[in-house]
């Protein structure tokens, strides 16, 4: 018999941790999805390794907010046993890969947020979660450079090449915007100091993109309209799939072990 979902305690600190770790476990799984599939055998490492990186800094995260909860919860029942509404991963992250310059579009779209984020966060007044940062901004610096050299490659390159990167940037570009988005909760850390402010690091992240676009010979969307929920437990159907993938052993055999 399956088990059933935790409940969580969703104080201002338990669900800062868990909407970051979250972002790391999806984005992490989706980047598994790759293996034995990617277009090299090197890229087929690549993507492996910055999904396992994304893996350890959901560990982390998750170990933090059970620690902060104090509830019984742990790393595996905050990734395995929680119902769809109850992750808190930007939309974009929980998008499908597809073909492999969409994989590397929402890579660089992600990435190029995630290394201004943690630089950022390891200023924090939470000795926690500024280690986390960190070691989290080493492993973004990397996801960085590695995504930013792909969308150049795949923009300038061939004309198919070209056709499927503008799609994947004209399809996810809408998605972006939520990594900027603060919510009460949220206003209340950045006050104290534990959190930073994602809204300043908006006009440095459009400078790093707009660069690499314009290198890669490719456009950026004008609308500056933005989907948004994620943050709030409001998903795409996509969630649900990647979760009944992701939880399905843990669920099906509670307690089991290798």
């Amino acid at each position: 018999m399956a088990v059933a979902s935790i409940s969580v305690s969703e104080t201002p600190l338990v669900l800062y941790a868990l909407r970051r770790a979250d972002d790391a476990l999806i984005l992490g799984h989706r980047l598994s999805e790759w293996c034995g599939h990617a277009p090299a055998m090197e890229e087929d490492m690549a993507l492996a390794n910055m999904g396992l990186d994304l893996l350890g800094q959901a560990r982390e995260l998750y170990s933090y907010a059970a620690k902060v909860e104090d509830k019984g919860n742990d790393e595996d029942k905050f990734a395995y046993l929680r119902d769809v509404r109850q992750y808190r991963n930007l939309l974009l992250l929980e998008q499908p890969n597809g073909d492999f310059a969409r994989t590397m579009v929402r890579q660089y779209f992600y990435a190029a947020f995630a290394d201004l984020y943690w630089r950022a966060m390891m200023q924090s007044s939470d000795p926690t979660l500024a280690a986390i940062a960190a070691k989290s901004e080493k492993e973004s610096a990397y996801h960085l450079r590695h995504s930013s050299e792909w969308i150049i490659r795949l923009g300038d390159g061939t004309e198919e090449s070209h056709r499927r990167g503008q799609t994947a940037v004209d399809d996810l570009w809408a998605y972006t915007g939520e990594m900027f988005r603060v919510d009460d909760s949220e206003r209340g850390m950045i006050e104290k100091g534990i959190a930073i402010d994602p809204t300043k690091l908006h006009a440095q992240w459009q400078k790093t993109v707009t660069s690499v676009m314009g290198e890669a010979t490719l456009a950026l969307p004008k609308s500056d309209w933005m989907q948004q929920g994620g943050r709030d437990g409001r998903h795409s159907e996509h969630l649900g799939h990647l979760l009944s993938e992701l939880q399905s052993m843990p669920r099906t055999f509670p307690g089991a072990t290798w």
